[in-house]
């Protein structure tokens, strides 16, 4: 391929599609209780469960040092390709982006970065959508177009059963988390600037699925869609999701991924995580 695409381990895409495209997945760190461990190789997903069960634990997460993304792009500069793009979670949840653009400083003009704006699948359906640019023999920025444009076609939305995590990590406000708090709502969130945003508010779990899948398919409208839904520690849920949205779509859900949310989302999200992404074709939308 001329352009590489590299995107980070919160992408959380499914295996296989990372190896047939050809992405370079770049991993986060996470901390459970002092002991430090690389998201998706060394700490998993089950291993952020367990510590969050527990009743006094220490969970954070950091960034790939900028060192660490120079030596990835010069690696695979070194290896012939053209150019690189290199798509991350967002700028408001990570300092992650900042990281990828003080390497690309570094190494070169031939590096580009993207903000998603978003993570799990928010993010890798851009990175998906770049590499896809990228083996159509697309230029340096052409794929990062690729991105860009995936990126204004995909939607988050995600409930916790607790809004504690995302304060204790930083990540919504005290005000915010004491809103859920005092009324005992299950909240429903989204991302429309890369940023949390409660976007509504419901009683229970199981209205919380329904709703969740409402918010969706009005993102969707009339388009046809990929979706993807995550989970923490709540299988059924997620079929429950992806079920629901089918059902109600029809034959305008293509692709659809499941898989459960990695440790780093999990850190901050907490256990009975539910989240729906859907990215909209372009293809299936006028103009498109």
């Amino acid at each position: 391929m001329p352009v590489a695409v590299v995107t980070d381990s919160t992408a959380y895409l499914p295996p296989e599609l990372v190896q047939a495209h050809r992405l370079t997945v770049v991993p986060l760190t996470v901390v459970l209780n002092g002991v430090e461990g690389l998201e998706g190789v060394e700490t998993f997903p089950a291993d952020a469960s367990r510590a969050l069960s527990e009743r006094r634990v220490s969970v954070s997460t950091s960034r790939p040092s900028p060192e660490q993304f120079a030596r990835t792009y010069r690696e695979l500069l070194a290896a012939g390709v053209d150019g690189v793009v290199s798509v991350h979670l967002s700028a408001e949840l990570s300092g992650t982006v900042e990281a990828a653009r003080l390497a690309a400083a570094e190494v070169g003009d031939r590096v580009e970065v993207v903000d998603s704006r978003s993570t799990g699948m928010g993010l890798g359906f851009p990175a998906l959508a770049a590499a896809l640019a990228a083996e159509r023999g697309a230029d340096l920025s052409a794929v990062r177009v690729a991105a860009l444009d995936a990126v204004a076609r995909t939607t988050i939305f995600f409930y916790v059963d607790t809004l504690e995590f995302l304060r204790r990590g930083g990540r919504i406000s005290a005000a915010q988390a004491l809103l859920g708090t005092a009324l005992s709502v299950k909240p429903i969130m989204h991302m429309p600037d890369g940023a949390i945003v409660i976007k509504d508010k419901v009683r229970t779990a199981s209205r919380a699925v329904a709703r969740l899948v409402d918010l969706a398919a009005e993102a969707v409208g009339d388009a046809e869609v990929d979706l993807a839904v995550h989970h923490l520690a709540a299988p059924e849920r997620a079929e429950q999701l992806v079920a629901a949205f089918t059902d109600r779509l029809g034959d305008r859900v293509h692709d659809t991924y499941v898989s459960e949310a990695g440790a780093v989302v999990a850190a901050h999200a907490g256990p009975g995580l539910a989240c729906v992404v859907v990215h909209r074709r372009p293809d299936s939308e006028p103009g498109g």
